[in-house]
């Protein structure tokens, strides 16, 4: 076991790769009652064409499917998986992003026996067309549910203007046709590709003995039999830098309209420190840029451009990347002539000066200093940066080291007005 010191952070992070490739961090944390443990595999809802394990011919499986599965893994013959977690007191929870799908809990006792509960369901799948057909009704609905909620729309249509083809357009649930399509050889196939220990990591985190626990997790894996490891080839077709829509308006039954603006990330076939520095350096911008103490936050704000919804983010993966800017605003157009000022003219002249980069990475330290405290930010951000081959605890170094060129070449990533779009959501009475 591998025993990894981040002196600055005051944190040991202990990690082993299993024989069966299951790759196991455990962070035990002083002071800390709770535990939380996450079974995430690298499979999320992005991951729709691939070759099959031990097939050679590529295939394209229903919209949705990740998501699906991740809900059928949950029921198993002898009945549900979280009345077991309940009645030792844990509570367990999953869910399915663009690249994950992950298994969790948290408890304050009966750390063991909830352990062995998670992994063993995870590992031992248990689909028949009966019960798959059984889910669709209740997926759809959820389905359903997520089409009336306004701030989904928003944010999916904003996607769905962005790309072309690449998969992350697709809402990750899929649509309520695509599921219909779904079978339990369907869920066999991807389950047994990408739910090898190999394609996963285990993630400890909270009142844990390393030694211990690494030898109860060895145990229950040698316990069981795998094939061995194999590549997972995965197919995405080739997406252009542009948008796919500029413009699009929904009308829904809301009383206030909302507006979102996508920025398309144009390099985004990258991994690891690049990636980290090229993230934290595209949040920096945006911070700068629209933050609480911007100007442009500031006279939006005090024009009524804004209210408290305002929101910035950016998202990045391998693959894909894009920052999303919006508010509910009575006055969609004026918002959006104000965004792209703000960034022609940072395109323009180079606002952000040494002094505002230190003022930003100093409040950004203190940010990701305080989520530390936080077994379940730990938990559910680790192993996304693992799968990007980053390292969550590299954020600190990483934001310390970061030049204003950093921050250039990461703006420049987002700022062609080719990769810019705008999704708005009406008010129904206003759109007759």
């Amino acid at each position: 076991m591998e025993k990894i010191q981040f002196d600055n952070l005051q944190e040991t992070l202990y990690n082993e790769k299993l024989a069966n490739g299951l790759d196991v961090y455990i962070l035990p944390k002083r002071g800390f009652s709770k535990t939380f443990v996450t079974f995430t595999t690298k499979y999320g809802s992005i991951d729709r064409t691939f070759i099959p394990r031990g097939k050679t011919e590529e295939v394209t499986v229903p919209d949705g499917i990740a998501h699906f599965l991740e809900h059928k893994m949950f029921e198993k013959e002898d009945g549900d998986v979280f009345q077991k977690f309940s009645v030792n007191g844990a509570s367990a929870n999953a869910f399915t992003s663009f690249t994950r799908t992950a298994y969790l809990f948290s408890a304050t006792d009966k750390l063991y026996d909830n352990t062995e509960i998670l992994l063993d369901f995870v590992q031992e799948p248990y689909f028949t067309e009966k019960t798959v057909d059984k889910e669709k009704g209740i997926i759809a609905q959820e389905i359903t549910m997520y089409d009336d909620q306004p701030d989904w729309r928003l944010y999916f249509g904003t996607i769905e203007n962005l790309y072309h083809e690449h998969p992350v357009k697709i809402d990750i649930a899929g649509t309520v046709a695509s599921i219909q399509d779904i079978t339990a050889d369907y869920l066999y196939e991807c389950y047994e590709t990408f739910y090898h220990p190999s394609n996963m990591v285990l993630f400890v985190v909270g009142a844990v003995d390393p030694a211990e626990m690494m030898a109860f997790i060895k145990k229950n894996q040698d316990a069981k039999t795998f094939d061995d490891p194999a590549e997972i080839v995965r197919s995405f077709p080739t997406e252009a830098d542009t948008v796919a829509l500029s413009d699009r308006t929904l009308a829904m039954d809301i009383s206030k309209p909302k507006f979102n603006m996508g920025l398309k990330c144009n390099k985004t076939d990258i991994e690891g420190e690049e990636m980290l520095i090229q993230e934290l350096s595209a949040g920096l911008v945006l911070d700068i840029l629209f933050g609480r103490s911007s100007d442009f936050f500031t006279e939006a704000y005090n024009d009524g451009l804004i209210d408290e919804s305002f929101s910035y983010d950016f998202t990045m993966e391998n693959g894909f990347g894009f920052a999303m800017i919006g508010s509910d605003t009575e006055q969609p157009e004026q918002l959006e002539k104000e965004i792209r000022t703000t960034i022609q003219n940072a395109v323009k002249t180079w606002p952000i000066t040494d002094l505002e980069l230190n003022r930003m990475r100093k409040k950004k330290i203190g940010q990701f200093m305080r989520s530390l405290n936080s077994p379940e930010f730990i938990a559910n951000q680790f192993t996304r940066y693992t799968f990007n081959n980053m390292n969550l605890f590299d954020v600190v170094p990483t934001l310390e080291k970061l030049t204003l060129e950093d921050l250039k070449d990461a703006f420049h990533t987002f700022s062609d007005e080719s990769g810019h779009t705008v999704y708005s959501i009406v008010p129904a009475e206003k759109a007759q």
